[in-house]
């Protein structure tokens, strides 16, 4: 039920009726309680405000209509303006960025913004009555209820239309200034520091007490888990969004079993495959096994509520189209490599969470999937890495990128990730002319030099390169 929770509370941040729904909500609740007011203390109060002036019936309803038109229409164009930036952005970063622009807050509060006003004052208008008009409009009787005109309800009005104004400034600075590449990478980078920061130091369940946790392969696996373990398997489509590990350590311990998950978020997940296997399998009921089932989380599209390698796709995939033939912007790709690693930095020196997971007693309870340092190096390097072989100053700041990471980081397997990249690299610069080919063979031996945390920025130094983009 918690990975449902946070996939639901995800799919609100990124949708974009939420914040205008709960902000319209808001000016119908403002309108009750302020009518009311103006109720209760009737009229005469504005006339010991000298700054103040009283609005007649007629005066009041077209100040109200006026302001109500302007913010319907003002309303449509921001989302009409909305709509072409995403559209821009999608044609030129990538479709994947969509989701981004739809979770932009400020867009959000803009729109609800206009939209409360227009509600606020449309109930507000309906409450203004002449002489002889009743509740129910003219009186046929002649018995007439009076005039009506709520002073405090429109001067909140009015506050409202001012609001409105600042934010249709903020709104039109805000747009070009969230598309502009350097903030949309800026964004996507910033996004994954945070989700490395909340995603890997979590664990699902403990290691056994007092003990380094062995390789999973070497602990507490029974002899015939594979061939006897029951399956529980999906019941749907889709790229797995989001997995509740406590919830599964949880179920693993009330029931004494040993689950292996098969997938992670971000991996695809088809009908009737197997999602985890839990052994011994006469202690799986069809209950136990929909409760398993609804720890995991899946839908169309990937999302970075825990998958930290669809935001380093996405930066991945602006590095790339910017190094297209057809775009040609070398300095977009260095910007995403900088982001890139400054994350893979930021990992470095991380505890990652072992594959096994074991309860208070030392008992093997879940063995996970996890994503390694390694594996994360590879992803943002490996994917990159043809499109950057073929442009000169790519190719240089890449070779950079590396040597910096290689100086954070103690993973011996990560090592000897960069050093494979950084060898590549080199490999498939084919592209490049002689000259260049020998400036960057020499960044690579640097590179190679790099034996631990503090060696790069003296090895470098002593080239000279540490410091430039190219």
């Amino acid at each position: 039920m918690r990975a449902q929770l946070w996939a639901f509370w995800d799919d609100l941040r990124a949708s974009y009726w939420f914040i205008p729904t709960l902000m319209t909500l808001g000016a119908v609740v403002l309108s009750v309680v302020v009518t009311t007011v103006d109720g209760r203390i009737g009229e005469t109060w504005i006339d010991g405000v000298s700054w103040l002036y009283a609005n007649k019936p007629d005066g009041a309803r077209t100040l109200l209509s006026t302001v109500a038109g302007s913010m319907i229409g003002v309303a449509g164009v921001t989302f009409s303006i909305t709509i072409a930036s995403v559209v821009y952005a999608s044609g030129q970063y990538g479709p994947r960025l969509l989701s981004n622009f739809m979770r932009d807050t400020g867009n959000q509060v803009t729109l609800g913004t206009f939209i409360a006003t227009f509600l606020y004052c449309l109930l507000v208008l309906r409450t203004i009555r002449a002489a002889d008009e009743g509740y129910g409009g003219a009186n046929p009787a002649m018995d007439a209820v009076g005039p009506f005109v709520p002073h405090l309800s429109i001067l909140v009005g009015l506050a409202l239309t001012l609001a409105s104004i600042g934010v249709l400034i903020y709104f039109i600075h805000h747009v070009p200034k969230s598309i502009l590449v350097s903030n949309v990478i800026a964004g996507i980078g910033r996004e994954l520091v945070e989700r490395i920061d909340t995603v890997f130091p979590e664990r699902a369940g403990t290691s056994a007490p007092d003990i380094e946790p062995p390789p999973v392969a070497h602990a507490q696996v029974p002899d015939d888990f594979y061939e006897t373990a029951t399956r529980v398997r999906a019941d749907g489509d889709g790229y797995v969004q989001s997995i509740d590990a406590d919830g599964l350590f949880d179920a693993a311990v009330e029931h004494d079993l040993v689950i292996r998950l098969r997938f992670r978020p971000g991996d695809f997940v088809t009908t009737a495959e197997s999602l985890v296997l839990a052994w011994p399998p006469d202690r799986v009921d069809e209950d136990l096994m929909e409760r398993i089932r609804s720890s995991f989380v899946w839908g169309a599209s990937r999302t970075p509520l825990q998958d930290v390698r669809f935001l380093i796709n996405e930066l991945v995939e602006i590095g790339a189209r910017a190094l297209s033939p057809g775009v040609n912007d070398p300095f977009t790709a260095i910007n995403c490599l900088d982001w890139l690693g400054a994350a893979l930095k930021r990992m470095a020196g991380r505890d990652f969470p072992s594959e096994g997971r074991y309860d208070e007693r030392g008992t093997l309870r879940l063995i996970a999937h996890p994503t390694s340092y390694a594996a994360l190096v590879e992803a943002v390097f490996g994917q990159l890495r043809p499109y950057v072989a073929a442009d000169r100053n790519a190719a240089f700041h890449a070779m950079k990128v590396i040597g910096e990471v290689a100086g954070q980081t103690d993973d011996d397997d990560a090592k000897r990730v960069l050093r494979r990249e950084a060898e590549t690299l080199v490999t498939q610069a084919t592209a490049l002319g002689a000259p260049d080919r020998d400036a960057l063979e020499a960044r690579l031996r640097v590179v190679q030099e790099v034996l631990g945390p503090g060696e790069f920025e003296m090895v470098a130094a002593s080239v000279g390169w540490l410091g430039g983009s190219a």
